[in-house]
């Protein structure tokens, strides 16, 4: 059975900022999906133990306040989603995550932050994970159709319903949709078992964020495109290697 037939573990998670290295999660969802079968959700909202900035919450809609008041800690979350994630990696379930880059690595950090053992331990190496990446394969299959390519723009692309746009569990719902659409419409790509689509995903991955990387050059911009997916490894991990 194709991977986008089967069951998909949709992730998503909302935050305080975009620098995965220094902003922290607010929001988490969890969905486990799929093959006709009722779905599991998971919801945290959680106390990052920072103000949120005014910009986040205008995105997502949560203030500093109700996270203090109805947040668990920063720890108690992400132990329970990595270990989560981690039990569908090894039952073969794919993590579904649009620009899984951002939420992968942000989960990462935010794990060896507060003394979790991150996914790519609980998982065996950076390379046992199975990820999906809907952001990722639209890039890949329909590399030069213009517009954004925010999750948005791409649900309204492959006419899949986003629901609150920026709220963790209809984000994850819509990463996973859009998912099983590529699957639908692109064959190359459902014939390939799940662990050779992460290995692909790696790979374009790396050539799409060169590509951008040598756009921006020749418009002068000097800003780093980073390659690594879908867990930008942690600085400590390189020294280490």
């Amino acid at each position: 059975m194709s991977w986008h037939l089967g069951r998909l573990a949709a992730f998503d998670v909302e935050t305080t900022g975009t620098d995965p290295e220094a902003d922290r999660i607010v929001t988490a969802a969890l969905s486990i999906v799929g093959v006709g079968l009722a779905g599991v959700h998971h919801f945290w909202i959680v106390d990052p133990g920072v103000e949120i900035p005014a910009a986040a919450t205008a995105v997502h809609g949560v203030t500093t306040q109700r996270a203090r008041s109805e947040g668990v800690s920063p720890q108690q979350a992400v132990a329970e989603i990595t270990e989560l994630l981690a039990a569908e990696v090894r039952a073969r379930v794919p993590i579904v995550a649009f620009n899984a880059r951002f939420d992968l690595t942000i989960l990462d950090r935010e794990a060896r932050r507060h003394g979790v053992v991150p996914l790519v331990e609980r998982s065996g190496a950076a390379d046992s994970l199975l990820v999906i990446d809907p952001y990722v394969l639209d890039k890949q299959i329909d590399r030069y159709r213009p517009g954004k390519r925010t999750l948005d723009a791409v649900c309204a692309h492959y006419g899949v319903p986003l629901g609150s746009a920026h709220q963790a569990g209809a984000d994850a719902l819509a990463a996973a949709r859009v998912a099983y659409r590529i699957g639908t419409l692109a064959p190359e790509l459902a014939g390939l078992d799940i662990e050779q689509l992460h290995a692909d995903q790696v790979s374009w991955a790396a050539a799409q964020a060169a590509s951008l990387q040598a756009h921006f050059r020749q418009q002068g911009r000097m800003e780093l495109v980073q390659g690594a997916w879908p867990v930008v490894p942690a600085p400590e991990a390189l020294a280490a290697a």
